[in-house]
């Protein structure tokens, strides 16, 4: 069974590749540092900072294992492109709706499951917003299934998101 992409958008692929650099080059040194000192301390058995550095450690390589699971699979989708259509929404594209019930105006990005930050406006392709969202035109009402029943929103506009 193939795996399944990871959609991710320019910003995206850089911000995991920065952070993956990061942990290898820099965190993954100062951790061996810290090990190295608490080890230098004596009995391990009741060192607190040797624990405290050894969960570290333990935390950035799952971190790192998770990015290059990420990473290996990954879909970029270019923005770049200017021939980008701005008609319909879709995948890395910013949208402003008005909320019909409350007329509460809000943007989102459109972005791959791994990139989605919903307190950072960034929701996914996959989630029942993005999917109601997809594919819809500027000035069309669409509708999305919430645990609070249903909540219909016009799309006000669509642009790419700034560099």
């Amino acid at each position: 069974m193939e795996a399944k992409k990871n959609l991710l958008t320019r910003e995206g692929l850089k911000k995991y590749e920065d952070e993956l650099h990061d942990l290898k080059v820099v965190k993954r040194k100062e951790v061996a540092e810290k090990i190295k000192e608490a080890r230098e301390q004596g009995d391990l058995s009741e060192n607190a900072e040797y624990d405290a550095a050894k969960d570290e450690q333990r935390d950035i390589e799952a971190r790192i294992e998770e990015l290059e699971k990420i990473l290996k699979n990954v879909e970029v989708v270019d923005m770049e492109d200017d021939n980008h259509d701005l008609e319909k929404v879709s995948f890395g594209l910013v949208v402003r709706v008005k909320d019909n019930e409350f007329g509460d105006e809000m943007e989102f990005k459109i972005v791959g499951a791994t990139e989605a930050n919903s307190l950072k406006g960034k929701i996914s392709n996959e989630s029942p917003l993005g999917k109601a969202l997809l594919g819809a035109k500027k000035g069309q009402e669409v509708a999305v299934e919430a645990p609070a029943g249903m909540i219909h929103y016009t799309i006000l506009d669509i642009y790419k998101p700034e560099a």
